[in-house]
């Protein structure tokens, strides 16, 4: 029985967003919900009224009203939503005109810089000026290879303000990682700073974007933003530019430049044409991880994500407009678009770059104190991390503000889950959440109207009719089984790049069962509606034929002071499928036979003995995306042999060789 961490106030109840957004439900549609399930339950049998009612509570600005919501209510994929609306996602989130702070950007230098609501508005219209002088048109991709600084915001805001679709990746990046996603997508601007900062050291920039542009003929200009020098040398790029341009006669012309960002936007420029789009219009671009090929190129609608990333924020987190909110994330993780939605509130949004453990374990909670942070979001391995470097945030620091911590990129233990509540704060919505870049939002998150319970996500997200599927397709409660959502939402993909059937976006998630969106993650839905994850459907294990997942291994061994990380992968092996256990040792520690009985009889307890591996191996490296996520399809690549193809979608590819012919 899952324990009980934390329950809301009646107070905090009722002065939630969830709150108000339920009584107003319950007046329009005559309805008598009294808590998050009875609204949960009406939100899912009445998609279109629930979703025109989110229009109406985020006040969503337009410039044309919809004149239906959805076309039909069951099509998927291929829903039309909002048809005849025209509006901006840029205004919306520029919406409001003050001079209270929309971002604070902290950076591991100590520097830190504030735009307020005013400046914000005025430098993006000065840079969308600029866009529009050099002929930029709605359709048209820019692109970012940025830090996660107000420049990347700007950049854009200002994108979407014209109808430009953004995408953007983090300046960690290799070439080859960057050319595989903007290369397919032929963007006409690049914006990257000339660096970035990475624990103490700046790291140059301007080499990589020289190799980059090499093979990315269809950009036009580039522009740097200044960050780890005043006086950038962009005499490089510039011959890079000029070089490829002489060989490119298609597009040869005078607006080719390398230029510095204050040089390129319009100084004059004081008020933003917000180019008024259908809903369906594309605005971002996001990326698969890319570990197995080429990623996926899928294009999300300025609407969808719009209203979709409003109910998150306004609803699930509890956003309002006093709050401060922070998520440790790059560029190059969909965490940064949600992040940057919380504008849409008027909220104030902290950005950070660098290490978060530079120049101590506990900088982010530095950061947290100084700048009253209400809503504190991170990842689950920064969390574990942190426990197991022996931070006690509460103890340390005033956490008196935050009300809200989030967690997502992998699940999180129950024992994390219980470190929060014993060293960083007693009474604080813990929202581990779930869902992915597909949808650039979640399927299942945080509902502040109601209890947190040790290894549960709160709640399946409002409009979201997500189910557990067991394998003969039939929902189940308090059994593990597919995540599946069996409705249209509407920050669903309207395409993939360059998918011109369809068959790549309807294999993706429509493949094993048509009509119902499966998301290849393997969950339990429980008996109070919350969710547990259970890892990647596709890396869950099957010794003996019995899906075992991933999480339920790293639970345990995330409490093993031996163990500093792991992956498990299966292997096939005599007709069936052995479990394999890879783990990194703490330093001054080697993996003995004393502690591999220990990892056994401890899973063999408190799991199964299914989950029990049949090999247990110490390794120098654990593979992780650049997002922090570990990869166990591709170290089951290798251990079968096989060739992982886009090892520069991992932070760090070289851990992949030790796999590699290993004999186990």
């Amino acid at each position: 029985m899952a324990k009980c961490l934390w329950t809301p106030s009646k107070e905090r109840i009722e002065n939630s967003n969830m709150y108000r957004f339920m009584q107003a439900v319950n007046k329009k549609y005559g309805r008598d919900c009294n808590d998050y399930d009875s609204l949960y339950k009406w939100s899912i049998e009445n998609i279109e009224e629930f979703w025109g009612f989110m229009w109406e509570f985020a006040e969503i600005r337009f410039s044309r009203s919809y004149d239906k919501v959805i076309d039909h209510p069951l099509k998927m994929p291929g829903a039309k939503w909002f048809q005849g609306a025209r509006l901006n996602f840029a205004e919306n989130l520029l919406r409001f005109r003050k001079n209270s702070p929309a971002l604070v950007f902290r950076g591991e230098d100590s520097v830190r810089i504030t735009l307020t609501y005013n400046e914000l508005y005025m430098e993006t219209a000065k840079v969308a000026s600029a866009l529009r002088s050099m002929g930029i048109v709605p359709g048209d991709r820019i692109v970012g290879f940025m830090p996660n600084m107000p420049e990347s915001i700007i950049a854009m805001l200002a994108a979407a303000s014209v109808g430009a679709v953004w995408s953007s990746c983090s300046p960690d990046f290799g070439i080859k990682g960057v050319l595989d996603r903007f290369g397919q997508t032929e963007p006409r601007v690049l914006f990257t700073a000339d660096g970035y900062f990475f624990k103490g050291k700046p790291i140059d920039s301007l080499e990589k974007i020289g190799g980059i542009i090499k093979e990315l003929p269809s950009v036009e200009k580039i522009v740097v933003v200044p960050y780890i020098n005043e006086d950038p040398p962009v005499k490089s790029l510039l011959k890079e530019m000029e070089g490829r341009c002489r060989g490119d006669e298609n597009r040869n012309g005078p607006g080719r430049s390398v230029v510095l960002l204050d040089r390129f936007k319009d100084s004059r420029a004081s008020s933003i044409d917000f180019e008024q789009l259908p809903f369906d219009h594309p605005l971002y671009i996001m990326y698969s991880s890319g570990t197995t090929g080429l990623p996926k190129c899928m294009v999300q609608s300025s609407g969808g994500v719009l209203i979709n990333q409003m109910k998150e924020l306004m609803l699930h987190t509890d956003l309002k407009e006093e709050d401060t909110i922070y998520y440790f994330t790059t560029c190059g993780w969909m965490m940064w678009n949600w992040l940057t939605a919380s504008l849409s509130v008027g909220s104030t949004l902290v950005l950070y770059d660098g290490n978060p453990f530079h120049p101590s374990p506990d900088a982010l909670w530095q950061m947290a104190q100084d700048e009253k942070i209400t809503v504190f979001g991170t990842s689950a391995g920064y969390i574990a991390a942190l426990k197991n470097a022996g931070v006690k945030p509460g103890r340390q620091f005033d956490l008196s503000p935050m009300k809200a911590l989030l967690s997502t990129g992998s699940p999180l233990s129950e024992a994390d889950f219980e470190f929060i509540y014993s060293e960083v704060k007693s009474d604080i919505q813990l929202a581990s959440i779930s869902g992915g870049s597909d949808l650039n939002g979640c399927f299942a998150l945080g509902n502040p109207m109601g209890p947190v319970y040790a290894g549960e996500l709160q709640c399946r997200g409002l409009g979201m009719k997500v189910f557990a599927y067991d394998d003969a397709g039939k929902p189940v409660v308090g059994e593990q089984g597919e995540l599946v959502c069996t409705a249209p939402f509407p920050s669903m993909p309207i395409y993939f790049w360059d998918d011109e059937d369809g068959s790549r976006y309807q294999g993706a998630y429509f493949e094993h069962y048509p009509g119902v969106w499966a998301h290849g993650d393997f969950i339990e839905v429980t008996e109070r509606g919350g969710v547990i994850m259970y890892g990647r459907s596709d890396a869950t294990l099957n010794p003996g034929g019995v899906r075992i997942g991933t999480a339920e291994i790293y639970r345990r061994l995330e409490q093993m002071d031996d163990i500093a990380d792991s992956v498990v992968v299966g292997q096939n092996w005599n007709n069936d499928v052995r479990v394999i256990l890879f783990v990194t040792m703490p330093p001054g520690k080697t993996l003995t036979d004393e502690i591999r009985d220990k990892i056994k009889k401890d899973l063999q307890t408190h799991a199964s003995p299914r989950h029990v591996p049949a090999k247990i191996i110490q390794v120098p490296d654990i593979p992780y995306t650049l997002n922090m996520k570990k990869v166990e399809l591709a170290v089951k690549k290798m251990i079968h042999g096989q060739e992982v193809k886009n090892r520069d979608a991992l932070k760090n590819p070289e851990s992949l060789d030790f796999f590699k012919n290993l004999t186990i």
